[in-house]
Formats: C-alpha cells, structure tokens, sequence
C-alpha cells in the first residue's frame, strides 16, 4: 500500500465516523430530554458501564460527568457479577454502554439492578435487543457501518456512543447551572483550572501601586508617575478620583513629534478619553479577550462602582497565571 493509499484510507475513516455523529442529531427525540432529566433526578451517583471498547467509551463518559458537576463512576460488568455491584445503591441511574444491545455481562447484571430499583439509561445501536427492552430509556446510536476497513472493529459505533455521551453531559451541565467557578473548584491543578477560576480581582494591582494622576496637573508630574509605577502609563482622574482617562507611552511618543513643550501641557489634554475597562468580577481570561481584540493593549484599568480606578491588570500577570 503506497502513501497515497494509506491517506485515502485515513480520509475514508474520518469521514465515516464524522457521518455516524452526524446522523445522532436527527434522531434526537424527546427520549434524550427524558434521560438527561433521569440523570439530573438522580439522587445517588451515576454509574456507567459496558464491556471491552464500549467500556472504554463509558470510562470517558463518566469521567465526563465527574469533571461536570455529576458524580459518576465506571462499574466493569464483569467484575460486577463478581462483588463490585456493591458500588449500586438505591437512588442512583446505571448507564449502559452495548452497540449490539446482547452483551451477556450486563444482561448478568440486570436482576439485581432491577432488585435495586435502579434506573438504567441504555445507548445501544440495537433499539429492540434484549437490553433495551429492560431499559428505562433507550438512546439510538446505531451507525450505518464501522470504519473499520473489515467492517468489525468498533470505530463509528464506539465514536458515536462518545458524542452521545458528550451531548448528555454537557445539556445536564446546562440545566443543572454549572459555572466556570464550579469546573475550576474541580480542576484545582493546571491551566483549565486557573482559567476557570482565576478572576481579575485576584490579579489585578491596587492601591498606591496604582498610576493615578489628576486632570489639572502638568504632564511632567503625569510622566514622573508613569516612571515611578512602571506600567507604562497613568490613569487620569477628577478631583471626586473618577476616571477621565489614560496616558500611555505611545501618547507621550505623540506629543513629542507635535513638539509641544511638556511644561506646558496638563494631562487632562493629552489623555485618552475612552480607554478600556473592565470590571474586578470579571474572569481574568475575559480581560485577556479584551486586550487582545482591542490591538496593542497590554494593559487594563479595572474600575469599581462609582467608576474610580480600583486596580490595573496586565497581560504580563494573566499570562503568568498560566490562563494561556
């Protein structure tokens, strides 16, 4: 098989499985909303399941609710009829993972989830096999062929069950209301972490660190506090402390090739009149978006309630946090 050959075969795979996923969103009934509510009604824990590359799929699935607000657990059917159905317990849901919907293990496990009262959520690409007839809610996720080359090894059918999976997870994340502050409180280590957690407050620069000058003084005071504070520039003010505007150095580089005196000329002239702000609550990588969608700003006044500088946040400490 030359090069060429190998590329089609790659191109074939990817376009088979990407038809499989998109031919769920057409099936979508009102089955799908009575899981995700089964899910969310669950008062215990939801425990996923399923034999060999569809046990694979379940791991990720519950791994996925867990990071989610849900909590979830991967049950091995197997070891299941051999003591760990110890983990099932009166108010959670078991979601069974099976494309020929006849898997022997979790068909073995059936009678003591029933004894349980547990309800089961199947995904299965045989909606009238014997599992989805003792299914509470059966999901369709039958693929019109496996990317497999042999049409045997698990390929479509193990990616659709996934983005099935994905589709459940991230529609209960919506109706359960789960917040970036929530997935941050489960992500407590690396940059999705810090992204989801870390707000502006937390890095943001205040008080005397803060470069503020009034409207009415010289620009020579205003260029001694952009040297002290090393920003880069200086917020300017009004005598009640609210903001009027900024003066940055490439203000000063302006001035300059105007050759107006600096002795001359008070702040209030040279600033900016609309600089950008953003709020203390706001997410730290929110006030990246806004630097770098608002061109060569690397810095951003951070005001409070009466619109008086409470703070400057840099893209020096947003990066450093590790939000990128």
């Amino acid at each position: 098989m030359n090069d060429e050959q190998l590329l089609a075969l790659a191109r074939r795979v990817l376009e088979i499985e990407a038809d499989a996923v998109r031919a769920l969103a057409p099936r979508l009934d009102a089955r799908f909303a009575a899981a995700v509510r089964l899910l969310r009604a669950c008062e215990g824990r939801v425990i996923v399941t399923g034999m060999g590359k569809s046990g694979l799929i379940g791991r990720k699935i519950a791994a996925t609710f867990a990071s989610t607000g849900t909590p979830a657990y991967f049950l091995h059917p197997a070891e299941g009829v051999h003591g760990d159905l110890g983990v099932l317990a009166r108010g959670d849901v078991l979601v069974l993972l099976s494309n020929s919907g006849e898997t022997d293990e979790l068909l073995a496990i059936v009678p003591v989830v029933r004894r349980l009262a547990v309800p089961m959520l199947l995904l299965t690409g045989v909606a009238d096999a014997a599992l989805a007839r003792v299914s509470d809610v059966v999901l369709d996720v039958a693929v019109r062929e496996e990317a497999c080359p042999l049409d045997l090894a698990p390929t479509a059918s193990t990616t659709a069950a996934l983005a099935m999976g994905d589709a459940l997870a991230m529609a209960l994340l919506e109706l359960r209301g789960f917040r970036p502050e929530d997935y941050g409180a489960l992500h407590p280590r690396g940059a999705l972490g810090w992204k989801s957690t870390l707000r502006v407050r937390d890095l943001m620069h205040t008080g005397d660190a803060i470069p503020m000058v009034a409207d009415d003084v010289l620009m020579k005071e205003a260029i001694e506090e952009m040297t002290r504070k090393r920003f880069g520039m200086t917020t300017v003010v009004d005598r009640a402390g609210r903001l009027l505007g900024v003066i940055t150095d490439g203000d000063l580089r302006r001035l300059l090739l105007r050759g107006e005196a600096f002795d001359a000329v008070r702040a209030g002239d040279v600033a900016t009149r609309t600089p950008k702000t953003i709020a203390a609550d706001e997410m730290a990588a929110a006030a990246l978006e806004v630097m770098e969608a608002s061109g060569p700003i690397t810095s951003l006044i951070v005001l409070d309630d009466a619109g008086r500088p409470a703070g400057i946040v840099r893209m020096h400490d947003i990066v450093r946090a590790k939000i990128v």
